[in-house]
């Protein structure tokens, strides 16, 4: 038998799953968080559910996945008639965006290289690395 989780508050469930407060209030407000069940005094009661949804939206979120392609991953999940072939060809279209970025990030990175070695870092007002941003 499973032991249950005693019902948290919204700072200690910040606590456990290493979320602002702030945030978890904002993921309610989109609707990425289900509202939590609350006291007979209207406090929020979060239960381990909400901890580990709130843990799917943080490693989500630390890979690069916007909230837009949260809340459809969600979708598909709250629903349960999802298969896992597509959540792959959603976690694929993410990792091309991703892939895309980095080769973007790159060519910034060797255009900064490029530029930043003209300069000899001198005191005078002339200025190759802005000469070089000027060049439409």
């Amino acid at each position: 038998m499973e032991k249950s989780i005693e019902a948290l508050s919204r700072g200690a469930l910040a606590s456990r799953s290493g979320v602002n407060s702030e945030t978890i209030r904002y993921y309610e407000n989109i609707g990425l968080m289900p509202d939590p069940s609350r006291s007979s005094g209207g406090h929020r009661l979060y239960k381990q559910e909400h901890v580990k949804r709130l843990s799917f939206i943080r490693r989500t979120r630390e890979l690069g996945f916007t909230l837009k392609e949260i809340g459809g991953l969600l979708t598909l999940v709250d629903g349960g008639d999802y298969t896992c072939a597509e959540v792959r060809d959603r976690t694929l279209s993410h990792l091309n965006d991703v892939t895309r970025k980095i080769r973007d990030l790159q060519k910034m990175q060797r255009t900064l290289k490029s530029i930043s070695s003209k300069c000899d870092g001198g005191l005078v007002p002339e200025c190759p690395i802005v000469d070089a941003l000027y060049v439409p």
